[in-house]
């Protein structure tokens, strides 16, 4: 692939930002030696690899989800500072 400086202006826009121009020159050197060191991937025999779907084969492990009553309506509305019929009463937020 041949970068030039039309590909670095376009790759710029995509990514909606603005090159120097006096850099472009820069990041043209720096496109190619990014896109020569990917290409030594090309070289790698990947012919008795299965292509993964994730980084690693850990898997998450839950415990069993249980549902407890442990606390009771009345002994949280006992505990909060103001309630009223049943329910907690807060600060209006909003006018």
């Amino acid at each position: 692939m041949n970068i030039n400086k039309e590909i670095i202006q376009k790759i710029a826009h995509l990514a909606r930002l603005e090159v120097n121009p006096d850099k472009e020159v820069a990041l043209i050197a720096d496109m190619k030696h990014i896109i020569s060191w990917v290409k030594k991937l090309d070289e790698l025999d990947t012919s008795g690899v299965e292509p993964l779907t994730h980084m690693s084969f850990e898997s998450n492990v839950f415990r069993s989800d249980v549902p407890k009553n442990e606390l009771t309506h009345e002994s949280l509305l006992k505990n909060a500072p103001d309630h009223q019929d049943g329910f907690f009463k807060v600060p209006k937020v909003l006018d």
